[in-house]
């Protein structure tokens, strides 16, 4: 894939709300994350998520967002470097990106069809769950591959 085909699937939050709503009745997947390092489990959740609709967008969170969430030292990666490399994700329409430690505002704009994240997280407990069930949508939590994370990666890279 061309840089500027990789490019355009990175879109901010107006001008992707302007392409979702000029694609009618595809039914949108939305999920959220760092995704600092991509690894097995990244990969493998994403193509999962694909398969539940015709478009999935992935909104990442911004560099000061990943910080106040995961502290020092994170992100590894600057978001202009991991949108580029999730949107090289065959399994991946779309990305966009937020700067509050949650998406809510952005599932509010988006109004996606169906909202996922990984598996260590309950549906009751997903950001958003309760918006995007009130319009018809639905919540699902993923399958994911025990013992990959970027944590863990980032541990292990230390105690060698």
């Amino acid at each position: 894939m061309s840089s500027r085909a990789l490019r355009s699937k990175i879109k901010a939050t107006d001008a992707l709300n302007t392409v979702l709503k000029k694609r009618g009745r595809k039914k949108c997947v939305f999920t959220n994350g760092c995704f600092d390092l991509i690894h097995p489990g990244h990969v493998t959740y994403l193509e999962q998520a694909k398969k539940l609709g015709d478009l999935l967008v992935v909104a990442l969170n911004s560099d000061a967002s990943v910080r106040r969430l995961k502290g020092k030292g994170r992100p590894i990666n600057r978001l202009q470097d991991r949108a580029i490399v999730i949107a090289a994700l065959e399994s991946v329409d779309y990305v966009t990106w937020f700067s509050e430690d949650t998406p809510l505002r952005l599932i509010l704009k988006l109004k996606p069809n169906l909202l996922v994240k990984g598996g260590d997280w309950d549906p009751s407990r997903m950001v958003g769950a309760t918006e995007v069930l009130s319009w018809g949508g639905k919540v699902k939590s993923l399958a994911y591959l025990r013992g990959k994370s970027t944590s863990k990666i980032l541990a292990k890279s230390k105690s060698k």
